[in-house]
């Protein structure tokens, strides 16, 4: 019996030890609150977002829809708003995993992504994907939307943790908030 306890306590001890390992992982200490270094849209309703439905592949193609208060921004055919993430310093992305879940990535099966109009096409482009998938390019930024953006022009991810930023026509981060 008294292995049995003491097997107890370290498989406790362990879990103890599993679970602050990986809050520590997941947490951004600069934050100053506990969203995670991706927002939160971490959870079951995330996945159920529109953006799901928007990253399912095809051709995709990008147009400019006009905020109020971040003036002219990158969108999808459907309306919905596209993001960048800095820490992406080549047109090869970072995000997987938990941070994809958040962050769907704008995929395509084709590399002929149409321009909307007032877009620059020669700044569209693909790369490839970890799992094989194509991610849509813009200035040689991996574009995503937001889980948390649930109707077309929503840009609740605006400014996320400093990191996640609207795009502009030229293909660079608006980083004011909204």
């Amino acid at each position: 019996m008294t292995r049995s306890v003491k097997h107890q306590r370290a498989c406790a001890l362990a879990a103890v030890a599993l679970v602050m390992l990986g809050a520590g992982a997941c947490g951004d200490a600069d934050s100053g609150d506990d969203t995670g270094p991706y927002g939160d849209a971490t959870t079951s309703e995330a996945s159920e977002s529109p953006s799901e439905e928007a990253t399912a592949e095809g051709a995709a193609s990008l147009a400019i829809a006009s905020d109020d208060e971040l003036g002219d921004i990158l969108v999808d055919n459907a309306g919905m708003v596209l993001y960048l993430f800095t820490p992406d310093t080549t047109t090869e992305s970072t995000c997987y995993d938990q941070c994809a879940t958040a962050w769907p990535p704008l995929l395509t099966d084709t590399a002929d992504v149409t321009a909307g109009t007032g877009l620059d096409g020669a700044l569209i482009g693909t790369t490839e994907r970890t799992d094989g998938t194509t991610q849509v390019t813009y200035n040689d930024h991996p574009l995503y939307y937001y889980a948390e953006d649930s109707e077309p022009g929503d840009t609740e991810g605006q400014g996320v943790n400093d990191v996640w930023w609207v795009v502009n026509p030229a293909g660079e981060g608006v980083t004011t908030m909204s």
